[in-house]
């Protein structure tokens, strides 16, 4: 046995321990209107405190969390314990006030001057309003009111879209087990360049990847599980279903008995061991169930190859979760536990605001200086006809994406979405779209993301070499839909 891991350095001075302590089941828990104790909870807390395990992870939406968390570093752990949260703003638009009070929230709850990591959500990436967001976190960060900032849900695109628009970034929070390996294509690849570190929950799949579960029958998803089984339970059925499960079951639990220990610590340990990964989040129902030495033991092994080779072919057997990192809070199948986003969010609201013409044509405005000066909409809808502009990845004053092609093509991507979505349509009624490049060099790269985006679209498409207005942009791109 071997100590692997005692701690995960995230970025320059700031160190976790690899097993975070998740605190999203505290909203399970209050979720019939009641509240913990915080005294109480806290001090439930400090058991995982005490054995090492000094990392903490939850939310602004998490019930409580916040607040015990507060208690727990005010009464026992101080500055040894690392406390992470995430802000989830509704999918609107936000001031730079909002963002400042939202932190201020959090601060004040979790009795601190600085927030460790504050990791960040967005609802609706056509909507520019979560580039705003991240902008004005950055600030606060060089304020000094965050130590660090991390993405929580985010795919490979709109990651490498922060980090080439210049935000700064450590880590991102993503759903990645034995059920789901999105994050160990694109998402590891980017997260090794860019030298951000993925913190992995689901690892256990809500209890699901345990003992238990072997050669049970197969349960309803109704109020008789846990929120996070119920969660949980959809990945099982978009992996292949209860019988491919309990395979996996089975070969894990051939592991296990091989290491000597668990079910859920093979599970997670395999999660651990992959490229990239700085930490696995496992979920404490605080009072309810504790695995403390259990997760202490996580860091006392390794997996051979022989039984890296064993999981890795139950693996292979299920079916891939569809997508990437983040989809199931997006776009369907919500791979939620209600199975939609109605515990989430009341209404995504149209990213741009709309004004109809006596002509019966309606205007989708961006509000930039360049709308009214060259006398144009960001799109139009004559009919059930959408037509939107010449788009480049600039938002306001920014540039976004850098100076990187793919980066650029998925914000402009963005960018049309959003202006369909304000004249009602979506993505998928786009009939045809036309590129404009700059350098021919750059033409595969964005043609890969058209092709990306567009693949089960395959609209009519132009693609030319072109001489372009501002040095800085290296293409545009112009969209036409028909609404059915």
């Amino acid at each position: 046995m071997t100590n692997n891991n005692p701690i995960s350095e995230l970025a320059t001075g700031l160190s976790i321990s690899p097993v975070l302590t998740g605190l999203w089941q505290v909203a399970d828990l209050e979720r019939d209107g009641s509240t913990l104790n915080p005294d109480t909870a806290a001090l439930a807390l400090k058991q995982y405190f005490d054995a090492g395990l000094t990392t903490f992870d939850m939310a602004d939406h998490y019930g409580s969390a916040e607040i015990i968390a507060g208690v727990f570093k005010k009464k026992y752990a101080g500055n040894k314990t690392q406390l992470l949260t995430k802000w989830v703003p509704t999918p609107s638009k936000v001031t730079k006030e909002q963002v400042r009070g939202a932190v201020q929230k959090s601060l004040t709850r979790l009795q601190s001057e600085r927030i460790d990591i504050l990791q960040f959500h967005a609802w609706n990436y056509a909507d520019p309003a979560w580039l705003d967001a991240l902008f004005w976190l950055q600030e606060l960060k060089h304020e000094g009111l965050i130590h660090q900032l991390g993405l929580t849900n985010f795919d490979s695109a709109h990651l490498q879209m922060v980090v080439e628009s210049g935000i700064e970034v450590v880590s991102n929070q993503v759903c990645y087990s034995l059920l789901d390996q999105r994050a160990s294509g694109k998402m590891t690849q980017l997260c090794l360049q860019y030298k951000i570190k993925l913190l992995a929950f689901g690892t256990v799949a809500g209890g699901f990847l345990t003992e238990k579960w072997i050669g049970q029958p197969e349960p309803k998803i109704d109020s008789s599980l846990t929120w996070s089984q119920m969660k949980y339970k959809r990945f099982i059925d978009a992996a292949g279903g209860w019988l491919v499960f309990q395979n996996l079951l089975s070969a894990l639990r051939k592991v296990a008995d091989k290491n000597n220990t668990s079910i859920p610590n093979i599970a997670s340990r395999y999660v651990l061991e992959q490229p990239a990964v700085g930490g696995v989040i496992i979920g404490a129902r605080i009072g309810r169930s504790e695995h403390i030495e259990e997760n202490k033991k996580l860091l006392t092994f390794s997996l051979d190859q022989e039984s890296k080779k064993i999981v890795k072919e139950a693996i292979d057997q299920m079916t891939k979760i569809a997508g990437d990192c983040g989809d199931e809070y997006r776009r369907p199948p919500f791979l939620t536990a209600s199975g939609d986003l109605s515990h989430h969010v009341d209404v995504v609201p149209p990213p741009y605001a709309c004004h109809s013409g006596s002509d019966g044509r309606v205007k989708a405005l961006s509000g930039t200086s360049w709308e009214e000066l060259a006398g144009f909409s960001r799109a139009v809808r004559k009919g059930n006809h959408i037509f939107v502009s010449g788009s480049t990845a600039t938002h306001e004053s920014k540039l976004i994406g850098g100076n990187n092609p793919e980066a650029q093509m998925n914000f402009v991507i963005d960018k049309l979405e959003g202006a369909i979505q304000s004249l009602g349509g979506t993505l998928q009624q786009v009939v045809r779209t036309r590129i404009y490049i700059k350098n021919l060099s750059d033409w595969e790269a964005i043609a890969r993301v058209h092709g990306e985006r567009f693949k089960e679209i395959q609209p009519a498409n132009t693609m030319i070499k072109a001489e372009l207005i501002g040095d800085e942009y290296l293409l545009e791109m112009e969209a036409e839909a028909i609404v059915d």
